[in-house]
């Protein structure tokens, strides 16, 4: 059924349908299934995939017959995650992906961003530029080396993983990185020297040269003026900006629609795709507000409650309805899909023991029961039938003969051929 108030998500097409030998299936009902969104419903997959979960198993094998207590526990977390996703975030912190220098973890990454676009994942790399989980061995070298190793890297990564991930978050949390002091480190180092904008642009042109073809996002925090003026400068200065990355880690309290429509409008100027990266509902006791810098809150115990796991689900629920409804919006990531990730906070829409929360049962009845399309197309004496609903992509079948079919947007001014095998 199509749900009519996000009309910014429908597509139309004419298609003609023909049997295995090419002859138009006459006055015939063929059933049509969506089966993947257009839209990126996303979560990070840190914490359901053994490579890139904590303990590094380091390669994807828990789908074979013979499975050990940890492989099944994981495969089930992630026949979870599958049920309800199409996008997923995959980790290249520097200083995790690449511990010592020349010894990055590229198998391993591969690995699991395969299995997820096997099973029809879109898969996004994050990041490739951030001052914080920074290799510490840059630190041995000048700025100008540090500068050529940040392109080297991005150069090898982007083209390494060209065709399995397409979609990276270039650079992230530009607007601190130059006056970050927790630490010292290498790339706030040459954000300092070299500026913002500046290297903004060296990065995003390495991305490009490395995949002309692939998504590249800024990505950051900071919701303020001061990320819009940041985006405008690099959008002048020529950066061939992707789509705008909007984090929301709302450890303390969930910001309502109001905010988020304000979130939405700042960064609507631009006229670019905005994808909601890193999103945080908690279903337990909220951080205290005096709290400046979430990793700084450190407890022994931080349990989901009854009381915030339905708290939780109304949250998630207004969330997604405010950006689905939003035309510019094109994905929505929630952070963490079990409890107990970053922080040890009660973040994911499944538990730490993977039982799962009502906020999981909410996603997964939003996205496969309520926005999605299914029916029957009733061709004309030419085989012909109108395709309309969500955009994605459909499975088209009668009785035994399917093929599958995207929907897209702009589209539906001359029929397609589907031809049913």
């Amino acid at each position: 059924m199509e749900n009519k108030t996000y009309p910014h998500r429908i597509a139309s097409q004419m298609l003609r349908i023909t049997d295995r030998e090419g002859k138009p299936l006459t006055n015939a009902a063929v059933e049509y299934r969506l089966v993947n969104h257009e839209f990126l419903f996303g979560s990070g997959a840190f914490d359901s995939l053994p490579a890139t979960a904590p303990g590094q198993f380091g390669h994807i094998d828990f789908y074979q017959d013979r499975i050990n207590p940890d492989q099944q526990f994981y495969r089930d977390r992630m026949d979870k995650w599958l049920q309800v996703f199409n996008y997923g975030t995959i980790p290249f912190y520097w200083g995790g992906f690449e511990p010592r220098e020349g010894e990055a973890l590229t198998q391993s990454r591969l690995s699991a961003a395969r299995f997820l676009k096997e099973r029809k994942v879109r898969v996004k790399g994050h990041p490739l530029c951030w001052h914080s989980i920074c290799a510490d061995w840059l630190m041995e070298y000048d700025n100008a080396t540090i500068l050529k190793k940040q392109i080297d890297r991005i150069h090898r990564e982007v083209s390494a993983f060209r065709g399995v991930i397409d979609l990276w978050d270039v650079i992230n949390e530009v607007v601190i990185m130059p006056v970050y002091d927790r630490y010292d480190n290498a790339i706030t180092r040459i954000c300092k020297e070299y500026g913002r904008v500046p290297l903004v642009k060296t990065v995003f042109k390495a991305a490009k040269e490395a995949n002309p073809d692939a998504v590249l996002l800024i990505n950051d925090f900071n919701l303020s003026e001061k990320y819009r003026d940041l985006i405008a400068a690099c959008l002048d200065a020529g950066v061939l900006i992707s789509a705008i990355g909007l984090q929301t880690h709302q450890h303390q309290g969930y910001m309502g629609r109001e905010r988020l429509e304000e979130i939405l409008e700042r960064f609507s100027c631009f006229d670019l795709p905005l994808h909601f990266t890193e999103n945080t509902l908690l279903s337990g006791d909220l951080m205290p507000p005096e709290i400046v810098d979430l990793n700084d809150y450190q407890v022994e115990r931080w349990p989901s409650t009854p009381e915030g796991e339905e708290r939780q689900c109304r949250e998630w629920k207004e969330m997604y309805q405010v950006l689905f409804g939003h035309p510019l919006v094109e994905a929505v990531t929630g952070w963490d899909f079990a409890d107990g990730a970053w922080l040890h906070a009660p973040s994911g829409v499944i538990r730490e023991d993977n039982s799962i929360k009502p906020a999981y049962r909410e996603l997964k009845r939003l996205i496969h029961e309520e926005w999605t399309s299914s029916g029957v197309l009733h061709t004309d004496a030419d085989g012909m039938a109108q395709l309309r609903g969500y955009r994605g992509t459909y499975a088209i079948s009668q009785a035994d003969a399917k093929a599958e079919y995207t929907l897209k947007k702009g589209e539906g001014l001359s029929a397609q051929t589907i031809r049913l095998n």
